[in-house]
């Protein structure tokens, strides 16, 4: 789509990251969870402390994706001790792509992926991986379509509930390095 941009997400991103985040996670999740345990997430995981404190992590970057002016979805990534769970200092962790339903199938998640791939080279990482909810098939058939494979399961607490997530990950190519 030539009328979506990706840019770096900078300190002054906080409300934007909050708003996206808030109402992709809803949108995608909300049918599925209680709303107590939806609202407690949302409360935690997109407070204003949270987000600054995530966009302030020199190991974790942001870049968000607009439609002309309009926020459409962002993409988190860690490094180092910023990743979710250890996977090695030459792995890029790509937390969240998170588009908003007005927007999918319109190409925005899979630029928001590319931008990871771009990063990963720029950080000389070998490997890329994820954890994606196992009840989620559009985003594993997403992730398998760019070349992910399951390798392990990890809990992801969504409130009080435990739910399992589907860990993936990429090797890139050597000519990354």
């Amino acid at each position: 789509m030539e009328h979506i941009t990706i840019t770096v997400a900078t300190a002054e991103s906080i409300s934007t990251i909050q708003q996206i985040g808030k109402e992709t996670f809803y949108e995608t999740f909300s049918g599925s969870n209680t709303k107590e345990d939806m609202q407690k997430y949302l409360d935690e995981n997109f407070s204003e402390e949270k987000v600054k404190s995530e966009l302030n992590n020199n190991e974790s970057m942001f870049f968000v994706a607009w439609d002309e002016s309009l926020p459409v979805g962002y993409l988190k990534v860690n490094v180092g001790a910023a990743q979710t769970e250890d996977q090695g200092n030459t792995a890029l962790e790509i937390e969240r792509i998170y588009v908003k339903s007005s927007h999918h199938g319109k190409k925005v998640g899979q630029m928001l992926y590319e931008q990871a791939l771009v990063t990963a080279e720029q950080l000389k990482k070998d490997t890329i991986w994820l954890g994606v909810w196992e009840e989620n098939p559009r985003a594993i058939r997403f992730y398998e379509k760019n070349g992910f494979f399951a390798f392990d399961r990890h809990i992801f607490k969504m409130g009080d509930d435990e739910q399992t997530d589907i860990m993936m990950r990429k090797t890139l190519s050597p000519l990354v390095k």
